[in-house]
């Protein structure tokens, strides 16, 4: 990297301490890149800092010192933040660190869902705004201990082109790290083919409260399907050209392979936690309404989503 390209990764703030943001950080740390991850509860964080994480991956197992805290205890300006908490607190989290957003800080977002760096282009302009998705396995064995196994990429551009020098910045950042990334201007396809797999699978899931097995039959797989048709439908009509083959098959290996797996919003009724529905499914039911296009079954299972919260956490 050049001088500038060190600059700018100088002070990386990654935002959210659960099983992505804690593997992202340890990777970012071991590949030479200075990491603090912020979060909100202390508790944790003095965990962190006291024992650092321990990570098990294709690598091996080893334990990698962090540096953790509270957004308000941190003074510096951030020159990248990289976020990883829900969709649902990305307004928050930004207004939480806009005291460390300086004339040179980029964020990264590749958070589920759709309008994550919307948001967060409300503290940054847009050309300082990345998005993206990745399909990094990750888990979280509580309090510091975190899995990965197999391989997975990154996929990222800039919400703007004014911005595009920097996502091959980043693109070295992860190389340094030792994973799999790419700089690709059309990564908005890979966002939009990653919000069909999880519609489809993820609000069936926390309705009927069954792992994603639970679906493969001719009922749920009508359900399914019909989601990501709908979903297909949306986004070629706001010119988004996603490959409804690549995302079938992608559901197809999930229900054949993954069987017996939790979707996150499956977790969150259960926990009684407020769930990302309208995020995924309700951020495609306003895309199709932005261009003319319904989605009557994706629009249903908002709603059952949406009653199914509400009723789980009375």
């Amino acid at each position: 990297m050049s001088d500038g390209d060190a600059n700018l990764v100088s002070n990386v703030l990654v935002l959210g301490a659960g099983a992505m943001g804690c593997y992202f950080a340890a990777r970012l740390i071991e590949g030479g890149t200075p990491v603090t991850l912020v979060d909100i509860d202390e508790a944790r964080i003095g965990t962190l800092n006291s024992s650092g994480l321990t990570v098990v991956d294709d690598r091996g197992t080893r334990n990698v010192p962090v540096r953790a805290s509270t957004a308000a205890a941190l003074h510096v300006p951030a020159n990248l933040v990289i976020v990883f908490t829900k969709g649902i607190h990305t307004a928050t989290a930004m207004q939480q660190i806009a005291h460390l957003v300086g004339p040179d800080t980029f964020a990264l977002t590749l958070q589920n869902g759709l309008g994550n760096a919307q948001t967060i282009a409300e503290t940054l302009s847009r050309d300082r705004v990345m998005f993206g998705v990745t399909d990094v396995p990750a888990d979280l064995v509580p309090p510091t201990e975190v899995h990965s196994q197999g391989k997975g990429k990154i996929t990222f551009w800039s919400l703007d082109e004014a911005g595009a020098p920097q996502a091959h910045v980043l693109h070295a950042l992860f190389e340094a790290a030792g994973m799999q990334a790419m700089a690709d201007p059309s990564a908005e396809i890979a966002v939009w083919e990653k919000v069909a797999f999880n519609a489809a699978l993820n609000a069936p899931s926390a309705i009927l409260e069954c792992p994603v097995g639970g679906l493969d039959t001719n009922d749920g797989r009508a359900i399914v399907e019909t989601v990501v048709e709908e979903t297909v439908a949306v986004a070629h009509a706001s010119k988004i050209a996603v490959d409804p083959a690549r995302i079938m098959a992608r559901v197809n290996y999930a229900l054949a392979t993954h069987r017996e797996h939790k979707p996150s919003m499956l977790q969150d009724i259960q926990a009684k936690r407020r769930t990302e529905i309208d995020l995924i499914n309700g951020a495609i039911v306003a895309a199709g309404e932005a261009v003319g296009v319904s989605a009557p079954v994706t629009a249903t299972l908002v709603h059952l989503v949406r009653a199914k919260e509400g009723f789980a956490r009375t």
